[in-house]
């Protein structure tokens, strides 16, 4: 009798748990890595993460009955930790994507690497104009963000015509995504030859006053500026410890938004510092809001268990970039089968992308095939901006960002 009752507990809860296995077993997940500075630049990777969140959520995170889920991972703007990363998303049987971060320098020395491994990465910050441009159809990078190629070009037109800037002087992070800066704007200057000046990561604030009293004494009537947050808010202090008379106008690239960068920086700007950054012409700020931009906030809002408001982000621009790209890529994804092969899968997508079939409205416009099969005779077909997409900003002395709308006729 014992023996029997124990046969029908078992058999009562072996039924019991088995609509429980076979429902975990119908949940099937992919997963989205994104490798950013989550140390020393949170808040540009806080927006992104979240900008893809919210993308995701407008389809509560499913797709052909998978579950889409975003890993951080944290590189430290370091390349070898970037690449450790893209190592372990390439032994993961469900990781679909690699979204990248802020930093520039990861992707540009570990190029080879992603795109003979097949890695299909996704651009929302990083603006070395290299990283999109392997020179195969094999090519495994795309980019809805600033692109240094033309980055450069934006900001020298502003110094030049908006600052009558007829001497500048660029001053420039030695880092590969500072040399390819510095490559771009010898161009964009033309016959101007401006001068060049270099400082490291960790600069502080006596070498940096240094290097700006030496930069006085020469012809330059200002700066160009390309660094991140941390490095940015030294030269920007160093700058306004002189007087008003002695100052020169900052016309900086975008990396001084990625961190916190105004908290740090706040009584120079309040102290009339000139400096104006690169942006895509798109602000929450805006008025009157579109229908697509207050259902992104509404949105955004309700994200669990952390909603966002995206008014109140340090680095809007990384929300803004990350759901419109992450729009593009669940547009590709509609047109493919997916399958348990996630190399399948990202070959498929990569072929997607370059063949969008339907338009995708996004926060910055709205994209018909922004994308294309990589060739010599098309360097941009993984750009989904283009030059008339880039505005210069400045800050509003309660840290909020300003787009400057480019003038009408504006040309390259």
């Amino acid at each position: 009798m014992r023996s029997l009752v124990c046969v029908l507990l078992l058999s009562v809860l072996y039924i019991a748990a088995f609509p429980l296995s076979a429902r975990s077993e119908d949940v099937k997940t992919l997963t989205l890595y994104h490798d950013s500075d989550y140390s020393n630049h949170y808040e540009s990777a806080y927006a992104m993460k979240m900008g893809v969140l919210t993308a995701l959520a407008e389809i509560n995170n499913n797709v052909q009955d998978y579950q889409l889920t975003l890993i951080e991972k944290d590189n430290r703007g370091n390349s070898n930790r970037s690449l450790l990363h893209m190592q372990q998303f390439l032994k993961d049987r469900n990781a679909l994507v690699f979204i990248g971060g802020l930093h520039s320098t990861p992707y540009i020395k570990n190029r080879d690497f992603i795109n003979k491994n097949k890695l299909l990465l996704l651009l929302p910050w990083a603006a070395g104009g290299s990283i999109t441009r392997y020179p195969s159809d094999d090519n495994w990078v795309f980019r809805l963000s600033v692109d240094d190629t033309k980055a450069g070009y934006r900001m020298a037109q502003f110094a030049t015509k908006t600052l009558n800037c007829k001497n500048p002087l660029l001053l420039l992070e030695d880092t590969p995504w500072g040399k390819s800066n510095n490559n771009t704007m010898l161009k964009a200057f033309g016959d101007i030859k401006p001068q060049v000046e270099w400082f490291n990561w960790n600069t502080k604030i006596n070498n940096a006053k240094l290097m700006l009293h030496q930069i006085k004494n020469t012809p330059a009537e200002c700066i160009l500026f390309v660094g991140n947050a941390i490095e940015g808010a030294v030269f920007i202090n160093a700058m306004a410890s002189f007087a008003k008379n002695e100052r020169l106008p900052i016309v900086s690239h975008w990396g001084i938004t990625g961190g916190d960068f105004f908290a740090n920086v706040e009584q120079a700007i309040k102290s009339n510092l000139s400096l104006h950054f690169i942006q895509s012409c798109f602000s929450f700020l805006k008025t009157p809001q579109t229908a697509l931009t207050k259902n992104v906030v509404a949105q955004s809002l309700s994200l669990k268990p952390t909603p966002v408001a995206p008014t109140e982000l340090i680095s809007p621009a990384g929300f803004i970039h990350a759901y419109d790209l992450t729009k593009l890529l669940l547009q590709g994804i509609s047109q493919i089968t997916l399958t348990d092969n996630t190399e399948h899968n990202r070959a498929k997508i990569k072929h997607a992308l370059e063949n969008l079939t339907m338009p995708v409205n996004g926060l910055i416009k709205q994209y018909q095939r922004p994308f294309a099969m990589w060739s010599a005779n098309n360097i941009d077909a993984h750009e989904a901006l283009g030059f008339d997409d880039l505005c210069m900003a400045n800050y509003q002395p309660d840290g909020k960002i300003h787009i400057i709308e480019n003038p009408i006729g504006n040309v390259e």
